[in-house]
């Protein structure tokens, strides 16, 4: 049966304006760094697209290297782009990156004009589009002249196979330099995507003043620190969380005692506001108005709903942030 989706979406969601740009994006974006690949089902998949579609969502962020295999989400994504959205596809904003390896030999990785050009012609081959909305580079290649790999950008804005251009993973000094570039060439940097987290906390140290000050818009990833922010490990660590796995991007040796203490802090501060943890730590992230979006990933439907539900309480009081401030000393 072919989808139709939910004629209300667009009231039940928030949108903000990226930077000064003429774009808005769902305040709650849909990442596919996990659960896209191969290696997972379809049509799961497809229910978590669904459902972000049917809830608002417009912003669909890929990556060259997702997967896993690398490439696979970008495959997948487009299959189900095709089969289930083909109507939809100027409702939608599709994003992807390049910059970490993708193929061997020289050209497969960081940020030449090479690589960046013929990565962006792979990707949409697998997702089966003329151009994606935004194109990031996905972190600063301390090799590659920062003039080349911005020319390469903003070479991909003319060519019509990318509609805007962003960086990802920049530090406040090389970010700076980049949106000058840019600007200078006349294809403005419009969105910064970085690690950012009540644990992860580096882009207030001159990021978001500078993004802020220079109207380029912030969608952080990581929200929930790898899901430790989550009502998961109140209790210590489950045998099926990531923390348990031996190359998971989440480590044991990360869950502390201290850590556990704090978590439950937290927890209870979130109880109060009638959330749960990992709805109050996206809360906390949307309450800058310099945050245009937080990117959200999710395993099956109900877990995206559950981020979704933070959209109802993202005001804090002073009390209640420097109770949060605090806790995270």
């Amino acid at each position: 049966m072919s989808y139709t989706p939910n004629s209300s979406r667009y009231s039940e969601m928030q949108y903000r304006r990226c930077g000064k740009s003429g774009l808005k994006l769902s305040a709650i974006s849909l990442g596919l760094w996990h659960n896209f690949g191969h290696v997972d089902q379809l049509e799961n998949c497809s229910n978590i697209l669904k459902l972000a579609f049917d809830r608002g969502i417009t912003h669909f962020d890929l990556a060259n290297n997702y997967g896993p295999p690398p490439g696979s989400a970008e495959e997948n994504f487009g299959r189900l782009l095709k089969r289930d959205f083909s109507g939809y596809r100027d409702e939608m904003i599709i994003s992807t990156k390049a910059g970490y390896t993708m193929w061997d030999g020289p050209y497969g990785d960081w940020g030449s004009k090479k690589y960046l050009v013929s990565s962006l012609d792979q990707s949409l081959k697998r997702l089966n589009l003329n151009y994606v909305d935004i194109f990031y580079h996905h972190r600063p290649d301390p090799e590659t002249p920062l003039e080349e790999t911005m020319a390469a950008l903003d070479l991909i804005v003319r060519q019509g196979k990318a509609l805007y251009v962003g960086i990802s993973n920049y530090g406040p000094i090389e970010a700076a330099r980049a949106i000058q570039l840019l600007k200078e060439l006349g294809t403005p940097c419009i969105i910064h995507q970085p690690k950012y987290s009540m644990y992860e906390r580096w882009i207030e140290d001159g990021l978001l003043d500078l993004l802020g000050n220079e109207g380029v818009g912030c969608i952080p990833f990581s929200p929930l620190a790898q899901g430790m922010l989550t009502d998961k490990y109140l209790k210590g660590i489950p045998s099926d969380s990531r923390a348990a796995k031996a190359h998971g991007a989440l480590q044991q040796n990360q869950i502390t005692e201290e850590r556990l203490v704090q978590l439950n802090q937290l927890n209870a501060i979130a109880e109060s506001r009638g959330q749960k943890l990992a709805q109050m730590a996206l809360s906390w992230i949307l309450r800058d108005d310099r945050i245009t979006s937080v990117l959200v990933g999710a395993s099956k439907p109900e877990q995206l709903a559950d981020s979704l539900a933070c959209l109802s309480n993202i005001s804090f009081s002073k009390i209640e942030l420097d109770q949060i401030e605090n806790i995270l000393i």
